[in-house]
């Protein structure tokens, strides 16, 4: 479902909740655009809700525009195997509890 034709966009990349500050309801700013660029915008729809997944229909609802919930958990699961890649490389451990193996296992 990720891989289906989509409209490339400026995307953050790296979007997570670490990385937005809000105040209230309004976002104040986006920090570590490091892996900015052109890409799919629902990577970052599903990079921002990946282990928040009580948050998604409100965020989605904020999106205005239908979106496919398969593409979502798919992007879900490629983020979610990069980051293992990723933990790995680096010498940490993805199978610590709390970390993406249980995220993937939550969805199971």
């Amino acid at each position: 479902a990720a891989l289906r034709p989509w409209t490339p966009a400026f995307t953050h990349g790296d979007l997570q909740i670490a990385h937005v500050f809000v105040d209230g309801d309004e976002v104040t700013g986006i920090i570590d655009w490091s892996e900015a660029g052109r890409g799919d915008a629902l990577y970052d729809l599903a990079t921002f809700t990946l282990g928040h997944e009580e948050h998604l229909a409100d965020v989605l609802t904020g999106y205005g525009t239908y979106v496919d919930l398969d593409v979502i958990h798919a992007w879900w699961s490629v983020r979610s195997l990069l980051a293992v890649r990723w933990l790995t490389e680096h010498g940490f451990d993805p199978f610590a509890p709390g970390c993406e193996v249980d995220v993937m296992r939550s969805r199971m």
